[in-house]
């Protein structure tokens, strides 16, 4: 896989206007229930460069990564997956061993998909707090995976308020 550069991350405080907007916008706010992932899929596009990311959540952290799959894009529509956390580990079929470990606190490799490469590690994010946001140039034509992680919570499901967009 060729080289990818790094993503651009930030924060800011205005966590209230965010939920505020996103309230308004359909599909924006949804729950990611104790145990599960939630999965979007953006395809590049030719008309842009770069895909855009905001996020925040009510009173708890996520975890939160950003991958990217080489396979060549069929279908230019963004699409949400949600999962348990076990059925992704059967989909990845990944050998068993620390080096593969999908341990939210740690970070995430995910090396079973030769087609899949890491742009941001999942790691928990403190979206309850602040706003997350950030930015990745397109290296090629392919599809982001943006996986919001609540696997490691055994109480409490996560209202998540999130946009996806694309940018020059």
């Amino acid at each position: 896989m060729p080289l990818v550069k790094p993503p651009s991350i930030w924060t800011t405080g205005s966590l209230k206007e965010l939920k505020t907007n996103l309230q308004q916008e359909k599909g924006a706010v949804v729950k990611v229930n104790r145990g599960n992932i939630m999965t979007v899929h953006v395809p590049t596009v030719a008309e842009y460069q770069r895909v855009c990311w905001e996020f925040a959540t009510d009173g708890y952290d996520i975890g939160f990564g950003v991958y990217f799959d080489w396979t060549p894009v069929t279908s230019s529509a963004i699409t949400v997956h949600v999962s348990e956390s076990s059925d992704d580990e059967e989909e990845e079929e990944q050998p068993e061993g620390p080096a593969n470990s999908a341990d939210v606190e740690k970070g995430c490799k995910l090396a079973a998909n030769t087609n899949l490469g890491e742009i941001l590690p999942m790691y928990r994010q403190d979206s309850h707090l602040a706003v997350q946001g950030g930015s990745h140039e397109f290296p090629g034509e392919g599809t982001y995976l943006l996986k919001f992680d609540n696997s490691y919570s055994l109480w409490r499901n996560k209202t998540l308020y999130y946009r996806v967009f694309y940018g020059n």
